[in-house]
């Protein structure tokens, strides 16, 4: 039943996530008639060459039919939309990002700085995502009236007409194993802000209050102090990205990647703890700042164990969860 498991994931990963279940159901049950009682696996592959290609299957389910491109390209055509055009707005989104963060002055409220990207990012990537739309479309268009072939049979990813061997070359992923898109884009944004918040420190982490000279700025980090540690950042950034690309490329959550991912997540705690053990990061003029507000000496050591605990709780929580998907 591998092969129809497979084949059913196919059909149904074409269809919008409301009709999937019904349809698996019903298209598991419509198989497993065709099938007789001792069936074997040829007689699986006869069954699925008689249902025909799942593009062709799903379509049959849709309520639009497939004519923006045609049914030969139209399946390769969504499919490399779905890659194209998250990968282009989160390389526009995350290049927005960064060049006003590094462009920061201190001018204005960290609040207003990212009011401006969110509104800039939005428009940005609405066109870029444009673009990629209409370049893509007129690509296939032009390829749907210039190549000249007899068979309208859909062509796969690999430019090939569909068979049932091709499923063997597709892994079974259950959606609760399954590794996001959202979250290694997610991560990836995450990583540049972080980045080059540690670039700005100075500009950008501080404490904010309205004077009768206009606003004052405090830096809670020293950023001399904080660029002499930049050799252990950019190691955490290369180690960040490398675990996202490890998990693009897995797509699933595996024991060994779930692994790779516990000693991933308790890296850059031990750095924080490693860093911020040095008190001659934190800006003097901050530590006076806050023991005037608080009108006491405030125990800083405190304050580091605290975080230091916090992100050891949250790395503890993060590489429980990869090992609970791994082993589902």
């Amino acid at each position: 039943m591998k092969l129809v498991d497979l084949y059913i994931q196919e059909v149904m990963r074409r269809l919008p996530e409301k009709n999937r279940e019904d349809i698996a159901l019903e298209l598991k049950s419509s198989i497993e008639d065709m099938l007789p009682e001792d069936y074997t696996e040829d007689d699986v592959r006869e069954v699925l060459v008689s249902l025909g290609d799942p593009a062709v299957l799903a379509s049959n389910y849709q309520e639009k039919p497939m004519h923006l491109i045609g049914p030969r390209y139209y399946d390769l055509y969504i499919t490399l939309l779905k890659i194209i055009l998250p990968i282009s707005a989160a390389i526009t989104f995350i290049v927005l990002a960064a060049s006003s963060v590094l462009d920061y002055s201190g001018k204005s409220s960290p609040i207003e700085i990212f009011l401006s990207i969110a509104g800039n990012g939005v428009v940005e990537v609405i066109s870029t995502g444009i673009q990629v739309f209409f370049w893509l479309t007129v690509t296939f268009a032009v390829i749907e009236r210039t190549v000249i072939t007899d068979s309208q049979a859909p062509l796969t990813i690999k430019g090939k007409e569909w068979g049932p061997d091709d499923l063997k070359d597709i892994p079974y992923i259950p959606k609760e194993k399954r590794i996001s898109k959202k979250e290694i884009f997610g991560g990836l944004i995450w990583t540049v802000i972080w980045s080059t918040c540690y670039v700005k420190a100075s500009t950008i982490l501080g404490i904010y209050e309205k004077g009768d000279n206009g606003r004052a700025f405090t830096p809670i980090l020293d950023q001399d102090v904080l660029n002499g540690y930049w050799p252990l950042v950019a190691f955490l950034v290369v180690l960040e990205i490398f675990l996202l690309l490890r998990k693009w490329k897995a797509g699933v959550w595996t024991r060994k990647l779930a692994v790779v991912n516990a000693v991933f997540q308790l890296i850059p705690v031990a750095a924080f703890m490693f860093m911020f053990r040095n008190m001659d990061l934190l800006n003097p003029e901050f530590m006076d700042r806050i023991q005037a507000s608080l009108n006491e000496s405030l125990n800083f050591q405190w304050l580091y164990l605290t975080i230091s605990v916090a992100l050891l709780v949250s790395a503890v929580i993060n590489s429980y969860e990869g090992f609970k998907k791994a082993y589902k």
